[in-house]
């Protein structure tokens, strides 16, 4: 029975569907996380304590453990503990993508660095310092408005925000600096000031064996990211763009991963595309993280065969037999956004929407009474529903009628007084 290690950080919301991925191929597990489990005594080498902080430590760690117990993959399923498992899988001859590529993953700058390098097509940018925020000023000033300001280590929209002049640009820098220091980061990290693209967006899921890319899906966002904050809403695959549009998006999203060196492992790609409905759309690559795709939203992924995205990215690492990479059929999935920031003191009408024709799914991954924080500080959403049905169309016809119908009760300040938000 093959072996794989699984990092998961205490916070992530994937465990669940890659232990069960696991299950399903009779993959042996040992779990591996920043803290230790309530019966990690019990779990003697099936439980591995790793200082995620410190990838190069961590994958020392990994290393060791190997001589122990013999490991056949080690596969990172949240971006904290990519670098870990790249440079464990370096040192044992496992299928990885190389740490250099991993890293720049993790690092904004570098990132649009290497694809500058590259021709990749992206946003023009500039990279500034976050203690000056004359310098975000300046470079949206030369840029030309608008702009996006965001922090080079973060996900998932944090600290993302768009500015319409050069004072906005020096505001959002200066907002930034306190949601690093929240998060862990340095705040003396460099900030990313880039050009506004204008468009549609979409989301690539791919996976990578062995340098050639397989692309899964591709994700619509019907609902407009023009600012000054990014939360994203609704996703629905397959995307309904032009085939002009999409057949740009694929080599744009398949010369980045070159670039970077990426060869082996899931690919999460985010896209935006100007002139979608001319001759010659642009593509324009914002971001490629080595990981699936954000919180609970992957379990709207159904591959032929019933099969999970997990399924997937767990055989290709283990060298195993696996599903197909391709969609079963249209799907998608609502991210409950939310709405301020305070004590969420209810999520309504959960039922009628687990009702709806075409829902598949409601997780609520906020408890009642938890402190929630909005974009650009916060990190998490509320919850997701999960849609499926013949077309894209009715998918997200489903996710808009649950959105209509979800009434997020939030509470500001102390005592029973609360502000209700659709």
């Amino acid at each position: 029975m093959p072996t794989a290690v699984l990092i998961l950080p205490t916070g992530t919301y994937r465990a669940e569907e890659y232990l069960a991925a696991a299950r399903r191929l009779g993959v042996e597990v040992v779990t591996a996380s920043e803290r230790p489990q309530a019966l990690a005594g019990q779990m003697g080498d099936r439980f591995l304590h790793l200082p995620l902080d410190d990838p190069a430590r961590a994958g020392d760690l990994v290393v060791e453990r190997a001589a122990r117990l013999p490991i056949d993959a080690v596969v990172a399923v949240d971006d904290e503990g990519l670098l870990a498992a790249a440079l464990a899988s370096e040192r044992l001859g496992l299928r990885h993508s190389a740490p250099a590529a991993v890293r720049l993953t993790r690092d904004k700058a570098a990132m649009r660095r290497c694809f500058e390098a590259a021709g990749v097509p992206q946003p023009r940018f500039s990279v500034v310092e976050p203690g000056e925020p004359a310098g975000a000023a300046r470079a949206a000033e030369q840029l030309g408005c608008p702009v996006v300001v965001k922090p080079c280590s973060l996900s998932g929209s944090r600290g993302v925000i768009r500015a319409d002049s050069p004072d906005e640009a020096a505001a959002a820098a200066a907002r930034i600096v306190p949601i690093l220091e929240s998060s862990g980061e340095p705040p003396s990290s460099p900030l990313l000031v880039e050009e506004f693209v204008a468009g549609p967006e979409v989301a690539v899921e791919a996976i990578c064996s062995a340098g050639s890319l397989d692309v899964v899906a591709v994700f619509d966002k019907p609902d407009p990211l023009d600012g000054p904050f990014f939360e994203e809403t609704i996703y629905v695959a397959p995307s309904r763009l032009p085939d002009a549009a999409l057949e740009g998006v694929d080599a744009a999203v398949r010369q980045a991963v070159g670039a970077m060196g990426l060869s082996d492992g899931p690919v999460h790609a985010e896209v935006r595309i100007s002139g979608v409905a001319s001759s010659a759309p642009r593509p324009a690559v914002i971001e490629i993280a080595a990981r699936t795709i954000g919180g609970r939203c992957s379990k709207a992924l159904a591959l032929e065969g019933g099969a999970t995205l997990e399924d997937l990215v767990l055989a290709r690492a283990l060298g195993l037999p696996g599903p197909p990479a391709r969609l079963a059929g249209p799907a998608g999935v609502l991210m409950i956004p939310i709405p301020s920031s305070g004590t969420l003191r209810g999520v309504h009408h959960l039922d009628e929407v687990r009702a709806l024709p075409g829902v598949t799914g409601v997780e609520l991954t906020v408890p009642v009474g938890r402190t929630i924080r909005a974009l650009p500080e916060g990190d998490r959403y509320l919850g997701f529903v999960f849609a499926a049905s013949d077309t894209p169309e009715q998918v997200e016809d489903a996710l808009r009628r649950a959105e209509e119908l979800l009434e997020v009760e939030v509470g500001v300040g102390p005592g029973p007084a609360a502000t209700v938000a659709r």
